[in-house]
């Protein structure tokens, strides 16, 4: 016989969030969240749909009639881009320097297209002309980039030039916008982007549930005279097209909550004005950055392609990066991450994203580093990264 569980009042850590996300979440958003439901086809709910629709297209600063977001995940929103660019038969172009291009290929060969890669080494952007030259040997259908590598903090450069070969060939771009969204100068229309992906927990600080996805009109018109059906019913965009479009008809229960938190996360983002947050994240960061350095550690992106919502930082030698991360969560409740991938072991992963890149949090996060380091043992120069990160803010 199966026992009653005896289960407490539910009472997580308060945590500081300085991972690759989620990042910190505004105050405002999480009262959004405990709002009074309504139904997924309410009139009222139907508003806040059409506000949600207007506030993703100014982050995505686009025009693209077919913006919303996904119901779940970051990865959601990324498996519909794919999984509906592609059909069977179609080739797709991916990048191999880092890890979620990895996984743009995995959903590529799931949705039945022949995988065809650009190389570049973990850690490093694109280079334009290594984008033509597979353009030429492989004849994509589909070219897809991250423009935000949260697995190497890398900031992909000269995406109008990249975007710009695909369509020469006539193929059609998607660009991975998850860790760039809101905290990092993006543009889909000025730099011709067909299909752009995000997920809503790194810089527009809200928790995941639903993701940004849009679509220009090529992409749709590819989407909407597909010779098969997509291979996920749920992730249909032709589907989906009922619910988000102008009919507003069912398909699921959309994740009320989490589009009420979306709506309050884009608000700030619009309040705020979205170049004054892409230099928000870049001042900030940018004092991060100088503490690290001067403290005698390495950034493992050089600064022509750093990326300031994910500062990735070499891990000295002798020192245990997992103990780091252990003695920071349970003497600061302080979360920053590991490496992923090829750089497993390597470097750390520290956010400063939306709501976490804050002067605060970053002078926080230098003193706790710092300590943490001493406890290794570690030859850093604490006092020159704190005082570096002071002037900087």
């Amino acid at each position: 016989m199966v026992e009653k569980p005896d289960v407490g009042e539910l009472a997580p850590p308060n945590r500081t969030l300085m991972g690759p996300g989620p990042s910190d979440v505004h105050p405002r958003v999480l009262r959004a969240m405990s709002t009074p439901l309504v139904g997924h086809l309410d009139p009222s709910f139907i508003d806040i749909m059409n506000e949600v629709q207007e506030l993703l297209r100014y982050t995505f600063r686009t025009d693209n009639q077919w913006t919303i977001p996904v119901s779940g995940t970051g990865s959601a929103s990324m498996e519909a881009a794919v999984g509906n660019l592609v059909e069977p038969g179609d080739t797709m172009l991916v990048p191999t320097n880092g890890y979620f291009g990895d996984r743009m290929a995995s959903m590529a060969e799931r949705a039945g297209g022949e995988v065809v890669t650009v190389d570049a080494p973990w850690g490093e952007p694109l280079d334009p002309v290594a984008v033509e030259t597979a353009f030429d040997e492989h004849s994509p259908d589909v070219f897809g980039f991250v423009h935000a590598e949260t697995s190497t903090g890398v900031l992909q450069p000269s995406v109008p030039e990249l975007t710009s070969i695909a369509h020469e060939n006539d193929a059609l771009v998607v660009a991975d916008t998850v860790t760039s969204l809101g905290g990092v100068e993006f543009r889909a229309d000025e730099w011709d982007v067909d299909v752009a992906y995000s997920g809503p927990q790194k810089c527009l600080s809200c928790p995941p549930g639903a993701s940004p996805l849009t679509l220009n009109d090529d992409a749709m018109d590819k989407v909407l005279s597909r010779e098969t059906q997509p291979r996920s019913w749920y992730l249909d965009l032709s589907l989906l097209e009922g619910y988000w479009g102008d009919e507003r008809a069912y398909h699921h229960t959309a994740p009320i909550t989490n589009v009420y938190a979306l709506r309050e996360a884009l608000r700030l983002v619009a309040e705020e004005g979205i170049e004054e947050r892409w230099a928000r994240h870049r001042s900030v960061a940018s004092a991060l950055k100088a503490g690290v350095e001067a403290m005698g550690l390495e950034m493992n992106a050089p600064e022509e392609y750093w990326l300031p919502s994910l500062n990735t930082v070499r891990v000295p030698d002798g020192v245990d990066d997992g103990a780091v991360i252990e003695y920071l969560l349970e003497e600061y409740d302080l979360e920053i991450a590991s490496g992923l991938g090829a750089l497993a072991g390597d470097i750390w992963r520290i956010g400063c994203m939306g709501h976490s890149a804050r002067a605060k949090n970053v002078s926080y996060l230098m003193t706790a580093l710092g300590d943490a380091l001493t406890e290794q043992g570690a030859g850093v120069d604490v006092e020159a990264g704190l005082a570096a990160t002071s002037d900087a803010l």
